[in-house]
């Protein structure tokens, strides 16, 4: 059984008003139902059992014709220095974020968000992309896909620049595969180099809405793209 409650929230300090929680069953056709509403949910804590449905005032996305790549991360990315590939480690993958680092002493990824989102991974709505180095797992994101929009939920590095490598591996497969949307449900200051922008509650479900009346497609794993092939995807976009 897993526990459940809103909280509505105005920014990343997720002020906490009118929470109503409940006790029951949250399965995988309860989360898809989330995203279509534009709610998501989080824990306080990797050890706390309770999830909270957020849905913030402001929220924060990227939009994917003005996706902005720093120069040098383009240098990194052209080099290639990670072995990139899609949904082959989904569960290590979130493990990995779920992970306490010296700069992230707590994460919210809890058992109930794992088991979900896992779940959500093997009836093909959760997505990985992953960064390798010398068989090893050494950062990546994932997040959750519906219609045309991508809904981003965690990402990590455990070797300099593997997120930021991710993200614009990740960016190239949207925009390739016709998606709309791409939801950071916060904005920070990390997002913003790559041109995140905070948006009105009203104005993410009128995205939100469109992108959801688009069939994307996330493509299959093996498709796989240098560094330079995913910059000149982002170029003939942007």
């Amino acid at each position: 059984m897993t526990s459940t409650g809103w909280r509505h929230t105005s920014g990343p300090a997720r002020e906490e008003r009118d929470t109503r929680t409940v006790s029951g069953r949250f399965g995988t056709a309860d989360l898809l139902d989330c995203y279509r509403r534009g709610v998501f949910p989080m824990a306080d804590a990797r050890d706390d059992p309770r999830l909270f449905l957020v849905d913030p005032d402001r929220r924060g996305v990227i939009p994917l014709d003005r996706f902005h790549v720093p120069r040098s991360l383009k240098k990194i990315v052209r080099a290639d220095p990670f072995q990139i590939r899609t949904d082959s480690a989904f569960t290590a993958l979130m493990d990995l974020c779920a992970e306490s680092a010296p700069d992230r002493p707590s994460t919210w990824i809890n058992a109930p968000i794992l088991n979900l989102y896992s779940a959500l991974h093997r009836e093909g709505y959760a997505h990985s992309l992953e960064c390798w180095l010398d068989g090893e797992l050494v950062g990546g994101l994932y997040g959750v896909s519906l219609g045309g929009a991508f809904f981003g939920e965690s990402m990590v590095s455990r070797r300099p620049q593997a997120s930021k490598v991710a993200l614009v591996h990740l960016v190239a497969r949207l925009i390739a595969g016709g998606y709309r949307l791409l939801d950071t449900q916060f904005l920070t200051r990390h997002l913003s180099q790559f041109g995140a922008e905070e948006i009105e509650r009203a104005e993410f479900q009128r995205r939100l809405a469109h992108a959801l009346d688009i069939e994307a497609d996330f493509g299959p794993p093996d498709v796989q793209r240098t560094g330079a092939e995913a910059l000149q995807l982002i170029t003939q976009t942007s």
